[in-house]
Parts: structure tokens; C-alpha cells; sequence
């Protein structure tokens, strides 16, 4: 097995290098580099090439998709949610009733197997699945959860939020029934391959310009569009580390407001700066962390840690997000809200805002980025009042002690 920080780090950077350089070609496109980097990854690391765990997944999943979000927010034009903002909050809603409803469907349905803490792994779930994997703990901490029973959920929540992540990335191309929900991500500019022609570089939220294409936020995922200088370069690496850490600071400073509301707020307050819009290349590199991010997640995803902690939980964590999909799929289609805005939500509440962010980049949806942070953040404290909430009604129906 192959542990080494520096050799996974290498094998990390050459798939992500290997999938985006495979998106040149038109059938690998709809499937996408984000979706591909998961599932690559995910097979290494069960067959045994490289862990299921280690620092350089923290590093990537912590302070590295924390960068990647400051980055790609540098590059975001607040106009961009005018389209966006109330459909995104509606789907979100969607989904939080799917988790919640999810988390107390199985907690019925798995009572007699899992025994008498099962009420805390429906408030767990709950919140985990509105806000994501950071409610989990808090809730847990709430509930006094056993040791065991955290470690098991934990595992199975990462191992399905990964799952999820891939199936939401496909979802939209597979439920499409229009042009605005994109078939994979936008061509990348002044790019040709030998599968099939690049067609117009506009993205699928671009309304079509008299002026021809301009070199848009979801062009600049890809191409940064004229080369990047070392000024503009070392401005953006201290622009973004100075987010961080004013972030923690305001964070330690107002517990009740998560560091991730003060990160968004700090970027997108730059954003609006002429000369911060000057910079060059901070959405690409952003994008690029974003899929180091997604590649981490499936690393892992160690499917034989099922055995280890006992296939209920995994069950429970399954079927939450199972119930979850078809409400926020089914109901939202019901209410015609397009599957991209559905896939963003979707993921805001699964996996939280990085998750939401890595969907919306990862197929072109600019007009969804902004609207899928802002309602991950929501997620974060709203999850945590839901998940307390279903815990204390589940304990009253399953007459728990």
C-alpha cells in the first residue's frame, strides 16, 4: 500500500491531471472529471493501493477545498443569482424534508436491530444530511452518542456522501429536459479534440450575446484566459490565505455563526473590488482544489469499513440519503425546478457547501454557485435544530430511555 504523504499527493494530482485532460473528449465529457476522480480514486483506495485514510485527505478535505471556495467566490458576480436564489431555496427546503423524513423512516425500520441509541442516529442523520458532515459531530455531542456508534456513522456517512456525490453529478444529464440544465461541464475555450468538435463556449445559465461569448466565471473553471504573472498570482495565494484566518478569527470570536458564513462574506466583500476582479487565474486554481477535494472524498470511501462497523448504520445513512433523493428529485421535478438547481441543493444538504460549490463548478451551473454556498451555510445551523429536534421525537415514538 502506498502511504507516503508525497507519493499520494503525486498519485492524487496525476488522476485529477488524468481526468480533466480526458474531458476533451465528448463521451467522457458527460460523464466529467469530478464524477471520474471519485470513482477512481474510490477504487485505489479499496483495492488496497492507497489508504482509506490519511493527512493529506484532512489537508485537501479541510484547508484545501476551504481555499479552493475562497478562490472560485473571488471570481463571482453577485448579479449571477438574481436566476437562481429563490429556486435554490425552494429545492433546498425540498431536500431538507427529504432528509428528515428519510432519518425518521429509518429510524422505524432499523429500531430493532441497532437498539436503544437509535433515536440519536435519526437526529444525527437529519442534521448531517440538511447541513452536512459537520453536524454530525455536533449533535452527537449533543446526544452523548456512544463512541462506537459515531465512528460507524461517520464511516458510513462518508462513504455515501461520496456515492452521492457521483450520482448527482449524473442526475442532471440523465433527467435533462432542457437546455438549462447542462449536459456536463462547458467546453473549455480555444480547446479542439480528435472525438468530436468543440460547439459554441457559452455556458448552459448564459443567456446568448449579440456581442459574442465573453470569457464568463464557468470559462474561467477552466482557462484563466491570458497568462497569470507572478504579482496577480501572489496576491491571490494572500488574498485567500488572509480569508482564512480572519475567518477563524471571527469565527472563535461569534460561535454561533460558523467560520464558512465569515470565509463567503470575506471573498465575495473582494469580489466586488475592481482590482480583485483584475487578478488572473484564481477560479482556475480554485477549481483545480476543488477536484484534489472530490478526488479525496473517494480515497475515502473504503467500502469494507461496512463490516467493521456493522451494515445497519451503513443501511441508515443509505437509506436517509435514498429517501432524500427521490423527494428532492421527485417532488422538485413536480414543482418544475430544473435537475441542476435539484443536484446543487441536493448536495448543499448532503455534503454541505464545498459539495454544493464542486457540483455547480464541476457542470458549468454559474448561476447556482452563489446560491449553493449561501444555502449550505443556512444548512449548517438549520441542521442542527432540525437534527435535535427529530433525535428528541424520535426518542418519544420508539419509547427509548
Amino acid at each position: 500500500m502506498i502511504s507516503d504523504p508525497v507519493a499520494l499527493v503525486a498519485i492524487l494530482t496525476a488522476v485529477v491531471f488524468k481526468m480533466v485532460w480526458l474531458e476533451r473528449f465528448e463521451r467522457f465529457r458527460k460523464l466529467g472529471a469530478a464524477a471520474a476522480a471519485i470513482l477512481v480514486t474510490m477504487v485505489l483506495s479499496n483495492t488496497g493501493i492507497i489508504p482509506g485514510a490519511s493527512p493529506v485527505y484532512d489537508f485537501f478535505t479541510g484547508y484545501g477545498v476551504l481555499a479552493g471556495t475562497v478562490m472560485i467566490l473571488l471570481g463571482v458576480d453577485l448579479a449571477s443569482i438574481r436566476a437562481a436564489g429563490s429556486t435554490m431555496l425552494v429545492a433546498f427546503g425540498i431536500g431538507a424534508l427529504g432528509s428528515t423524513l428519510g432519518a425518521m423512516v429509518m429510524g422505524f425500520v432499523l429500531h430493532s436491530g441497532l437498539g436503544a441509541e437509535t433515536w440519536k442516529l435519526s437526529g444525527q442523520f437529519a442534521a448531517t444530511y440538511i447541513g452536512g458532515g459537520v453536524n454530525f459531530a455536533a449533535v452527537a455531542q449533543a446526544f452523548d452518542t456512544s463512541s462506537d456508534l459515531f465512528t460507524g456513522g461517520v464511516a458510513a456517512d462518508v462513504i455515501i456522501t461520496a456515492f452521492w456525490l457521483v450520482t448527482t453529478l449524473a442526475l442532471p444529464s440523465l433527467m435533462r429536459s432542457g437546455p438549462e440544465n447542462g449536459a456536463g461541464p462547458p467546453p473549455r475555450p480555444a480547446e479542439r479534440n480528435s472525438d468530436a468538435p468543440i460547439p459554441e463556449t457559452r455556458a448552459p445559465d448564459e443567456p446568448a450575446s449579440g456581442d459574442g461569448p465573453r470569457h464568463s466565471l464557468v470559462q474561467a473553471l477552466f482557462s484563466s484566459g491570458s497568462a497569470v504573472s507572478l504579482g496577480d498570482l501572489a496576491a491571490i495565494l494572500a488574498l485567500t490565505v488572509g480569508c482564512l484566518w480572519i475567518a477563524e478569527l471571527l469565527g472563535a470570536l461569534v460561535p454561533a455563526v460558523p467560520a464558512v458564513f465569515w470565509l463567503t462574506t470575506l471573498a465575495l466583500l473582494l469580489a466586488q473590488l475592481r482590482v480583485v476582479r483584475g487578478l488572473t487565474g484564481a477560479t482556475v486554481l480554485g477549481n483545480y482544489l476543488i477536484l484534489l477535494f472530490l478526488a479525496c472524498n473517494g480515497a475515502r470511501s473504503v467500502v469494507a469499513r461496512i463490516v467493521e462497523v456493522g451494515p445497519e448504520i451503513f443501511y441508515f445513512a443509505a437509506g436517509t440519503v435514498a429517501i432524500h433523493g427521490l423527494i428532492v428529485f421527485g417532488l422538485g421535478r413536480l414543482v418544475r425546478i430544473d435537475a441542476g438547481t435539484l443536484a446543487v441543493a441536493s448536495q448543499a444538504n448532503v455534503g454541505g457547501s464545498a459539495s454544493a460549490m464542486a457540483i455547480a463548478t464541476a457542470r458549468g451551473y454559474e448561476s447556482r454557485i452563489l446560491p449553493g454556498v449561501a444555502v449550505g451555510i443556512l444548512g449548517v445551523g438549520l441542521g442542527n435544530y432540525v437534527g435535535l429536534a427529530v433525535g428528541s421525537l424520535m426518542r418519544v415514538l420508539l419509547a427509548a430511555p
